[in-house]
């Protein structure tokens, strides 16, 4: 009877008083491709993309990060024709950048012009997500009327550009989303299943004279099988929790916009769901990686070009380093 309670209290918890009422990317404008990677790496395109998907990413160069930011939040406020006064909450997701303090969303507050509220979240490439359910809360709780969700990363910075089995993957760029009062998003399910030897990186910190445990820096390690089968299981079996719950098939759903980590992985996740490759958009080839930005830059440019209609069923998920994952289920 408890665990019976605890579903319905989920499934309660999970109806939403939210809708995505608008969107924004930025991309760098260094553009790199495979061929331009083998010129410095055992690599080249006949074996990156096969593997993976991508003919070529996006990577900062003279940008700043948080200048791509502050542009992709001010892309998501015209979008949904409003002013950063309008904002009552701000948040973002970010892995690492160049200021360990203040919070990247500070530095973005101030370059939009708002005052309201803000914070950082570090949830790897499932920040999207998770920020999604951090603003459904502030919703529930009457606390706002509008949040902007901004998510910035630079994973090019975390890899090591001699390991040609990871920097490959990644690219940077910024994705921003504006959420009004409403109940387009159906459900939301987090989960999480700690797994941190499976891809983590380290940095020192300052030195104190008492320390004397040894440290040393060490570039994003990935072992690669192990995220892949995380990835399929957990992807698949947030949006089918979904869908139990919410009473639907997998055939109701219209657009499955997935983390884009690796076409691999998409395919996989698409065969297990038995759907067709046209529901699934991708970027993941002339993107890369771009760790929690890459559902925000994905859903912004499927909005952009006139794929999403309203009132069609849309699936969202990602996952990331944690291991975490999490996925949407919203009506556009």
């Amino acid at each position: 009877m408890f665990d019976f309670l605890r579903e319905i209290s989920v499934l309660l918890n999970s109806l939403s008083i939210m809708k995505i009422v608008g969107t924004g990317s930025v991309l760098p404008k260094k553009i790199v491709t495979n061929d331009m990677l083998s010129e410095f790496l055992d690599t080249s395109d006949a074996w990156i993309y096969p593997r993976t998907g991508i003919k070529y990413r996006h990577v900062i160069s003279d940008e700043k990060l948080e200048d791509m930011a502050i542009e992709a939040a001010k892309k998501a406020l015209d979008n949904a024709g409003m002013t950063a006064a309008d904002i009552d909450f701000l948040i973002c997701s970010n892995v690492v950048n160049e200021y360990i303090t203040p919070s990247l969303s500070c530095i973005i507050q101030g370059g939009i012009g708002a005052s309201c509220p803000c914070l950082d979240i570090n949830c790897a490439c499932a920040g999207f997500i998770y920020a999604l359910d951090i603003a459904e809360s502030h919703f529930k709780a009457g606390k706002v009327k509008n949040v902007l969700i901004v998510c910035a990363e630079e994973p090019s910075r975390m890899t090591s550009w001699k390991d040609r089995n990871v920097c490959v993957l990644f690219g940077d760029g910024a994705g921003a989303a504006v959420l009004s009062a409403g109940d387009n998003i159906k459900g939301i399910k987090l989960s999480a299943a700690s797994a941190v030897d499976k891809l983590y990186q380290y940095r020192t910190l300052e030195p104190t004279p008492y320390i004397t445990k040894e440290e040393e820096s060490v570039s994003l390690q990935m072992k690669g099988q192990d995220v892949f089968k995380f990835a399929v299981k957990a992807s698949s079996g947030d949006i089918k929790y979904l869908l139990d719950n919410l009473g639907m098939k997998a055939d109701d759903v219209d657009h499955y916009l997935l983390h884009q980590a690796n076409i691999r992985i998409i395919n996989t996740i698409r065969e297990f769901l038995d759907q067709p490759e046209d529901k699934f958009p991708t970027n993941v080839e002339s993107h890369g990686n771009s760790s929690s930005a890459s559902c925000p830059i994905l859903l912004d440019e499927c909005n952009r070009n006139g794929l999403l209609k309203r009132g069609e069923t849309i699936a969202l998920s990602a996952f990331g380093a944690g291991f975490i994952s999490g996925a949407v289920i919203m009506e556009w």
